[in-house]
């Protein structure tokens, strides 16, 4: 791309070469300034391509790894597990022990390790993930 002082030095140039003829002139002039404003609108509004940018981004093999790794689960196990941490939650407040709640966590624990596992079908990864 020409710098704005050649855009300049051609306008100059091709301006004494037609000075004569008013018609060759106006359409210099209308050429330099519509090269202006667009390098203006480069300038202001450089070219990025955002969903080129997203898209390379979305290919990398780090993102497709984190992506396929956790993914959100189907409507129907969200709201099951939801219920079911409800329902140790209410029975924690309902039933307090002096010593703590042990029972909630030992089932809230059963309960992690039952929907790890129904996600995994490993045993070993689900004792690990657990």
């Amino acid at each position: 791309m020409a710098s704005e002082d050649e855009i300049q030095g051609a306008r100059n140039f091709l301006i004494q070469q037609y000075a004569g003829h008013k018609p060759s002139v106006d359409a210099i002039e209308s050429a330099h300034d519509k090269i202006i404003m667009q390098k203006f609108h480069e300038r202001k509004n450089p070219k990025i391509d955002i969903s080129k940018k997203v898209r390379q981004v979305r290919q990398s093999k780090v993102v497709n790894f984190v992506f396929e790794r956790f993914q959100t689960p189907p409507n129907a196990v969200l709201v099951k597990t939801a219920v079911t941490f409800a329902v140790l939650g209410v029975l924690t407040v309902l039933f307090p022990t002096e010593e703590g709640p042990t029972l909630q966590v030992l089932l809230s624990l059963i309960a992690t390790f039952y929907f790890i596992h129904q996600r995994l079908q490993k045993k070993l990864w689900t004792f690990l993930y657990g």
